[in-house]
């Protein structure tokens, strides 16, 4: 017997092994052996995809790759009822809700005014010139005012008129001449139901035209914003709304404006269900005067007037506890011509000098006065020159007069 030294044998098996790999491949490839035979090699998943029929289902490597049928969103039958009228209004009117950014002014440690960033909300266009309609609070203080478009671009706007005391405020950019704005038609607010179906389309956190679904929860809800002012017949909504969804439009189904999304009530600061919204046909009664003097004309009582509270109550002996005592008028004003009594007893609160024994105005105008934004609130739709009913207490009895009113902003001026 001959004798094979070791390399030598390591030499004769991989020759042997290198010899039956080439016969396999070469039987394989000729087709003298079929995949999956006894003692054929087995092809890869890659190979064995490659070679199936048209008709072969995807192995099982490729299942969780594999796209499914591709759904034609042109197909509207694909989704439900509900879901249909969601898709078409956000498709035809997100073009028309703008994101507001806004610079301001700080001063820096060297007593130098620097600019920085604002805050963020969100509008409407209301008309093809470039007219905005949004919160008055979205854009309060700012020093620049940027408007932001679904297309992406960016144009720098100037505030054409702002009432705080709605919390509107009209913006104005100019696009180009070959730009086709989308705008957002406006609705009513008068024939609102509680449960009907509303959205709302915003940029919450900075995310861009976002919207989101619910219902009307409550009509008519007096909302205070501020020291002075009360937003009468605020829409409440479950719709979700967020910072960042001010001043964009609340919409009823048939994608009219039915409100401007304004406020919420959350204690974490995130939307939790109670948001409210300005109804649309407040704004719809200032936007003309906005866009046309910058303002509202009001009218006014022309009186200086105390809200009561209890050390007043109890110094003076009043009949009532709420109400606005008038403590001076007017000379030759409307008021003091209608029959308005002042006060004549001079008292200091404070720093303030108060005169008792005039009259104490009750309701103006149909509402209820116990304070003064209770007077703003009441006064609110009505403009200089327009004959009011004002309900006061004198001598404990109670008294109508007709009042004229003068304008507001001349008054508070002086």
């Amino acid at each position: 017997m001959k004798l094979y030294s070791r390399e030598q044998v390591i030499f004769f098996s991989l020759t042997g092994v290198i010899i039956t790999a080439l016969v396999a491949v070469g039987l394989i490839y000729f087709g003298a052996l079929k995949p999956g035979e006894a003692g054929a090699v087995q092809k890869t998943a890659f190979n064995a995809k490659a070679d199936a029929p048209k008709s072969a289902e995807p192995v099982e490597l490729f299942q969780d790759y594999t796209i499914g049928p591709q759904i034609n969103t042109a197909d509207m039958s694909a989704y439900n009822e509900d879901e249909r009228e969601n898709i078409s209004i956000y498709e035809r009117l997100n073009a028309a809700v703008v994101n507001i950014t806004t610079e301001t002014v700080a001063i820096n440690w060297f007593l130098e005014p620097v600019p920085q960033e604002g805050g963020s909300g969100s509008g409407s266009i209301i008309d093809a010139q470039g007219y905005v309609l949004t919160n008055n609070h979205v854009i309060q203080n700012a020093y620049k005012v940027f408007i932001n478009l679904a297309d992406g671009s960016r144009f720098e706007g100037s505030v054409a008129g702002t009432d705080p005391e709605n919390d509107i405020a009209v913006l104005k950019f100019d696009p180009p001449k070959s730009m086709e704005l989308r705008t957002i038609p406006y609705g009513s607010s008068d024939n609102l139901k509680v449960g009907q179906k509303v959205l709302a389309i915003g940029n919450p956190f900075g995310f861009e035209r976002t919207l989101t679904v619910g219902i009307v929860s409550g009509l008519g809800r007096p909302i205070q914003t501020s020291r002075q002012h009360i937003i009468r017949d605020m829409i409440q909504t479950d719709a979700s709304i967020n910072p960042g969804n001010s001043g964009g439009p609340l919409l009823d189904t048939q994608g009219r404006m039915i409100g401007i999304n304004t406020l919420i009530r959350s204690p974490s600061g995130g939307s939790v269900g109670i948001g409210f919204a300005v109804p649309v046909n407040t704004a719809k009664r200032v936007v003309t005067e906005l866009i046309r003097y910058g303002k509202v004309r009001r009218g006014w009582i022309d009186a200086t007037v105390v809200q009561l509270f209890p050390d007043l109550v109890q110094y003076a002996k009043l009949p009532v506890k709420a109400g606005l005592l008038v403590s001076r008028v007017r000379r030759n004003g409307p008021a003091e011509k209608a029959g308005l009594a002042a006060g004549s007893e001079p008292v200091r609160y404070g720093s303030s000098v108060i005169y008792l024994g005039g009259d104490i105005i009750t309701s103006v105008d149909g509402m209820k006065t116990e304070t003064l934004a209770d007077l703003y609130s009441a006064l609110e739709d009505n403009k200089p020159g327009e004959k009011i009913k004002v309900e006061i207490i004198r001598n404990r009895k109670a008294l109508n007069l007709d009042i004229i009113l003068a304008d507001r902003e001349e008054i508070l001026r002086e």
